[in-house]
Formats: C-alpha cells, structure tokens, sequence
C-alpha cells in the first residue's frame, strides 16, 4: 500500500511521537535534503542531490531516511502567492505520488512559497559568492522548509498541551 500523502496536521497524526523527519526541496535539476533531529526541534542540511532518473533519486531519499531512522517527509509544495497551483506544484504532487509507492513513511506537503528568495536573500546578506549560492541554494531551500513546518508542529503541540 503506498505511504499516505497529507497535509502537515494530518501526516503529523500517523507519525510516531519521536522520530526525525527528512524536508525535501524539489528542484527540476536537484532536490535539497534536511533532517530533523528525533525530537523534531531543529532543522539541518543533508545535501543537494543532483536529479538523474526517479528510481536513481528515490533510492538515495529512502537510504537517507533509514540511516536517520526517520518517521516521515516533509515535501515542500510551490504554491502560487494566490494559492493557486501550477505546473511546478503539480510536479511536486506527482513525484510525492509515485515516491509514496517506494515508501511507507507518511508523506506531508508543506507550502513552501518563498522559501528560495527568503535563503537566496539570507545567503545574500552573508556575502556568499552566487557560485557558493548555487552550489547549496537547494539544501538551504530544505532547511526552511522542514524548519518551517517543525515550528508549526510546535504551535500545535504547545497549544494541545498549554
């Protein structure tokens, strides 16, 4: 049976308490990898994998997540700034669609708008040549994006408990 693919609340459900998550950014040439640690506090890069064939890309995301014994992914989903989704999005869903037949480890999508310019920018302001950008643009991407989403699993918990 493929792995679920939901929403952040709803894959949050079907994850163990404990556990890392693995975010992925999604790039038509590359697809920047980040972990959680199991407690699912912070975010940290793993690295840019450059996209060969799906099978190829797939096998090094699921070596990945076993050798962090992860609980789960957190795929970022381009979303339109007017919700709406394109082509990029409709891409995404359905990578996360045929990887979900690789898996049984829940899939979540979380909307990632802006999540490139926020780290283009970041990494602007820390005077990194656009060469060195390039080179780790994807991974930072991942960062943000798994970041993001374990912050809000955090509101959540915060909020069921306080």
């Amino acid at each position: 049976m493929p792995a679920p693919i939901l929403q952040l609340i709803d894959a949050a459900a079907l994850w163990p308490e404990r556990g890392a998550l693995v975010g992925l950014d999604l790039g038509t040439k590359t697809i920047g990898v980040a972990v959680s640690d199991p407690d699912r506090r912070l975010a940290t890069g793993v690295e840019t994998i450059q996209r060969k064939a799906f099978k190829a890309d797939a096998a090094r995301l699921i070596a990945i997540a076993t050798e962090r014994n992860a609980a789960g992914f957190v795929l970022g989903l381009p979303i339109n700034m007017d919700a709406s989704e394109g082509p990029r999005a409709q891409s995404t869903r359905a990578f996360a669609r045929n990887f979900s037949k690789l898996t049984d480890l829940p899939i979540a999508l979380w909307d990632e708008r802006l999540s490139t310019a926020a780290v283009e920018r970041e990494l602007i302001g820390m005077d990194m040549s656009r060469a060195r950008r390039a080179e780790v643009i994807d991974e930072h991407a991942a960062i943000y994006i798994l970041q993001g989403a374990l912050d809000r699993l955090a509101n959540l918990r915060e909020t069921r408990e306080g």
